[in-house]
């Protein structure tokens, strides 16, 4: 058992080491794809090399779970240092070619003997694990040992906060219908769900309905046999000696004779897997009396069939504040010199009533003073992840223990993020495939692997979904404090992140710094500045800054800039071109007023392994772009770039891995430029030249992108940009601005057999009147109309059979929205912004007719500019 209990400890090793194999993996595989630049790996050194770092990857996914004790720690950090250190010598060895401007071979014998090494003592290991008598199955923890939740009680037995989803339960327990149901509570760690769960099952009410109730434990590790025993027996009933020698099955015979023709509610709290489930609801019998059970998860995609969801969410500010004073003042009450900070502390947690309860209890034994009260209240987070129990980071700590390896650092590195900021996924998303996180498949792009790690953390409650984009996905996201808090602990505990707070000292070593203030304070050139410009060796650097930035890390990766200089344009640090295994490099600007304009230089091709360039300003790109194979995002507010050259250097190569264009202007879609990009998702276009027409820039060439998702157009003179177009079949998402088409052509965007966002903003579409033709549309989700002279729109519900939500801006000529749009059945939001009071009047009349047809989902927004038209409505 003690060495069961060790088996995590390597997990804690692994977090940074599960990355390193996968980096180094694609380093080795971008050298061999830049034939321009003088890069020199002896071929055979590198295969094998290759294979070292496949087993130690290898390793990391399938061994895990195996048993260890203390001394491979220290293998465990060997493992992670080695592939870095590897990272160290071709990298630096990459540098100092290209800077060099000369070809010489790398010798990887000495990287190649530690690595051998290093397998060697990891096979002699797994032999020993093998042979080890303590090894268990996979069910192994006893369940009884789970510190997954806290009981949330007063010194009344009383419950805060959770009142109507108590009345809820109550309800659903002793009510209709008779047949076995499942009731599923789902929410993060801390929120409360055992508390409620525990509070419905000694409730009276409860206590009296059923004849059985039985609790049981899962946890993360279980055992299926002990979880059994637990429903049979419960947590203090003596069980019998024979029982132990009888195997699950018969166990479970046993249970199901127990429930047979009884009424019975079992609770299976803190489950976190479906096999779980599986393993045990066939012993639980049906008897079709109004049996109940109930199920407390954080993963919201724990799907058991048939199963009704209670999702928990954070408690508002009066009961945050309410179970506060229960917590901190217990039956004395509020002292009325501690209310007003005692209500910041409350509102501080969030309304997370984990934190509500170890913070009330903390204070409950403190000095009831002022001053040590603001004390508390100036790092709270803090406080609650330092007390004597931890209990905070304890029970969140679960949720980072239990997750698989790939998302530990993905977790991590949400340290990075400033709190209660409203974050972009797919800014994300680029992160962490700039930082290597991601491991490639055959069948997916990095993108879309990374996407499915974010919906992960979503499903287990680990980070919170804000805000939906118009195609279905989420857009932005953020993270509670208290789960931000753990893992900036957990990542500088593991040397994942280095924060700059204080006077840096030796970051030389630091793989990730982060500096990011929304206000830089006096003495930042003096304290923070020269500790960036020390050469050191890291990969990650998320920095604001003020003024010229002088950069002398030499294999930095990710390069995160915000500048808050106060000037209109802003120049590029010239320093920043130097960095050639960047990855990724944003460079953005705090104030409004202020951007980036420069060129870029004609030697940006020797950043050979750039995937993403994001810049807020406007950038003149030269020829050399055309050159860079691994570029991935070109995310630009104005890019300026010159058209491939059809011979010479540039010829034969194609930017297959470009995904995102935007936003180039008057640029023309040549038949060359459609060669060079073949794999564009995302492409944003603008047009100013007043000089060229509309067949200078070729848009009938945009059929050729098979692969094109999204599409922005927008011109403001080329009333005919897209005479003649034709989109290709794979478009999902349109915008278009000042592009002069008729309602008519509208056809031809309706027949696009995958569109689910169509944009028209102002100037798009000309016309009084929009008759839409059955059969178009099929597919279209999002509607926006904006700023367009239509009066009458023709439709009904068979012309926008799914749509989900329309919204109108400026229709100030609209005579009424169709009364047969509210029959879409999936429709759910009607949104007008400064239209005709006909129109708005003609929304609020189906919203009526739909909820006296029952459809009570359907919602209308509006709102005016102009205060009378508020007050008539």
């Amino acid at each position: 058992m003690k060495l069961i209990e060790e088996t995590n400890s390597i997990k804690k090793q692994i977090t940074e080491f599960k990355e390193a194999p996968i980096i180094l993996k694609n380093i080795m595989d971008q050298i061999h794809d830049y034939p321009r630049l003088p890069f020199s790996l002896d071929k055979k050194q590198a295969e094998y090399l290759g294979e070292k770092v496949g087993f130690l990857l290898d390793y990391v996914d399938n061994d895990t779970d195996g048993v260890m004790s203390k001394r491979i720690e220290v293998l465990e950090r060997q493992i992670a240092s080695a592939p870095y250190e590897v990272e160290n010598v071709i990298e630096s060895h990459v540098v100092d070619q290209i800077h060099a401007h000369l070809t010489f071979l790398l010798d990887l014998m000495t990287v190649i003997e530690d690595m051998d090494s290093i397998k060697k003592r990891v096979m002699e290991f797994k032999e020993e694990i093998r042979g080890s008598k303590d090894l268990k199955p996979t069910y192994s923890m006893p369940i009884t040992t789970s510190t997954s939740s806290r009981l949330v009680t007063t010194g009344k037995n009383t419950m805060i906060g959770f009142d109507e989803e108590l009345i809820q339960l109550l309800h659903r327990f002793t009510g209709q219908p008779s047949q076995l149901q499942i009731i599923t509570i789902v929410g993060m760690g801390g929120i409360g769900k055992t508390t409620l769960a525990k509070h419905t099952y000694e409730h009276s009410l409860i206590t009296k309905h059923f004849d059985i109730r039985a609790w049981t434990t899962v946890s993360q590790t279980y055992n299926v046999k002990e979880i059994l025993l637990q429903l049979i027996y419960g947590q203090s009933k003596s069980r019998n000696t024979e029982i132990n020698r009888e195997t699950e099955e018969e166990v479970g015979k046993q249970l199901y004779q127990e429930l047979w023709g009884r009424r019975y509610l079992i609770v299976v709290d803190d489950i976190w897997s479906i096999e779980a489930w599986d393993k045990i609801h066939r012993f639980l019998p049906d008897n079709n009396n109004g049996s109940r059970i109930v199920i407390t998860t954080r993963i919201s995609n724990l799907i058991i069939g048939g199963s009704l969801c209670l999702e928990l969410t954070f408690l508002d500010e009066d009961k945050s504040w309410k179970l506060f004073c229960e917590m901190a003042f217990g039956l004395e009450g509020c002292l009325p010199e501690l209310k007003d900070i005692g209500k910041e502390i409350a509102k501080k947690c969030k309304g997370l009533p984990l934190s509500i309860v170890v913070i009330g209890g903390l204070l409950r034994k403190s000095n009831r003073t002022q001053e040590y009260w603001k004390d508390i209240a100036k790092d709270l987070i803090s406080i609650l992840n330092s007390g004597e129990d931890d209990d905070c980071l304890n029970i969140l700590s679960l949720s980072y223990t239990h997750l698989p390896a790939h998302l530990k650092p993905c977790l991590l590195h949400m340290g990075i993020f400033l709190e209660d900021k409203e974050n972009y996924v797919n800014e994300l998303i680029k992160l962490w495939v700039a930082e290597g996180f991601i491991k490639p498949n055959a069948i997916q792009s990095l993108e879309e692997i990374a996407r499915g790690y974010i919906n992960d953390l979503v499903e287990r409650n680990l980070i919170l979904k804000h805000r939906m984009g118009s195609n279905g996905k989420i857009q932005t996201f953020k993270i509670h404090d208290l789960m931000r808090d753990l893992c900036l602990k957990l990542a500088q505990t593991e040397k994942f992140i280095c924060m700059l707070k204080d006077i840096p000292q030796g970051i030389d070593k630091e793989r990730r710094i982060i500096f990011i203030e929304e206000n830089l304070e006096e003495g930042y050139h003096t304290r923070v500045v020269p500790a960036l410009q020390s050469e050191s060796l890291a990969r990650t650097l998320l920095i604001s800054t003020v003024g010229p930035l002088i950069l002398k890390q030499r294999l930095l990766r990710v390069l995160n800039v915000l500048d808050q200089s106060m000037e209109e344009e802003i120049d590029l640090p010239k320093d920043i071109f130097d960095q050639v295994n960047l990855r990724y490099l944003y460079y953005g600007c705090e104030y409004a007023g202020s951007m980036v304009w420069d060129d870029l230089p004609s030697s940006i091709y020797l950043l050979w392994s750039l995937q993403t360039l994001s810049i807020q300003g406007t950038i003149f790109a030269p020829s050399q772009i055309w050159e860079m194979r691994q570029l991935r995002h070109l995310n630009i507010v104005s890019l300026y770039i010159p058209d491939p050259s059809p011979d010479g250097q540039q010829q034969d190569i194609v930017l297959r891995n470009l995904q995102t264009l935007v936003t180039v202007v008057d640029f023309a879609l040549t038949d060359e430029v459609c060669k060079r990009i073949p794999n564009v998702k995302k492409l944003s276009m603008q047009f100013y030249n007043r000089e060229k027409s509309s067949n200078d820039y070729c848009l009938y060439n945009l059929c050729y992108l098979l692969k094109l998702e999204s599409f922005t157009c927008s011109t403001s003179y080329l009333d005919n940009l897209l005479h003649n177009i034709i989109f290709p079949n794979s478009l999902k998402k349109l915008s278009l601005q000042h592009c002069g088409l008729h309602w008519d052509d509208l056809t031809m965007i309706g027949s696009l057999p995958y569109l689910e966002v169509l944009k028209l903003k102002r100037g798009s579409v000309k016309g009084r009147e929009w008759n839409p033709v059955e059969g178009e549309f099929l597919r279209l989700k999002f509607l926006l109309i904006y700023k367009c002279d239509i009066i009458y729109w023709n439709a009904d519900s068979s012309h926008f059979p799914v749509l989900e939500s329309f919204v109108l801006v400026g229709l100030v000529d609209l005579d009424e929205i169709p009364s047969d749009i509210g029959e879409i059945t999936t429709l759910g939001v009607i949104s007008l912004y400064d239209c005709s009071e006909s129109a708005t009047l003609s929304a609020m009349k189906i919203a009526e007719e739909q909820e006296c047809n029952d459809n009570e989902g359907l919602q209308v927004r509006f709102e005016f500019k102009n205060k009378s038209k508020v007050d008539r409505f």
